[in-house]
């Protein structure tokens, strides 16, 4: 027998589902993506085991979860479409196997979520850095900073590492 906040969540999501994915399909102009956005956005509601009749503007609510979450889908795919330009630039016998590259792709998803905040120049500094191998005296040329900047902009980049690494 389903308890009552099972229910609560049940009337939630037949109440709110339809006009939400009618929502995220304006933005995305894909069914599919869509119906995955909606769907993340009722589990990120659910993960935040929030009583659905404590929102008071239900809508209000899922749109902002749904536009977070196109955002950052938006910005992996950034990402990916990036990592495969650079990867088609390799001569082939240098390029990864398709598993290596989901890793990989993985790897500068998790980055960019935990650099996510920083000035896109202290992020630009770190990976130049760590994804590019250059010296901070390349990095500060390319960037027309001082080594001392981009001293400071990696020890910030590093913090913030460090500090994702000991959240929850």
């Amino acid at each position: 027998m389903p308890t009552s906040s099972t229910r609560k969540l049940g009337f939630f999501f037949s109440d709110h589902h339809r006009w939400l994915l009618q929502h995220i399909h304006k933005r995305l102009r894909n069914r599919a993506d869509a119906e995955d956005t909606a769907a993340e956005t009722f589990c990120q509601m659910l993960a935040a085991q929030v009583d659905p009749a404590s929102i008071q503007q239900p809508r209000a609510y899922l749109s902002t979860i749904a536009r977070r979450l196109i955002f950052d889908r938006h910005r992996r795919r950034q990402l990916e479409q990036a990592y495969l330009e650079r990867l088609a630039a390799l001569p082939e016998p240098l390029a990864p196997s398709p598993e290596e590259q989901l890793l990989l792709i993985e790897a500068l998803v998790s980055i960019d979520q935990v650099l996510d905040g920083l000035p896109m120049i202290v992020k630009a500094t770190f990976l130049y850095s760590q994804l590019d191998g250059m010296s901070y005296v390349d990095i500060a040329r390319k960037l027309d900073l001082s080594e001392r900047t981009v001293s400071r902009y990696m020890k910030q980049a590093l913090s913030q590492c460090y500090l994702s690494e000991l959240a929850p």
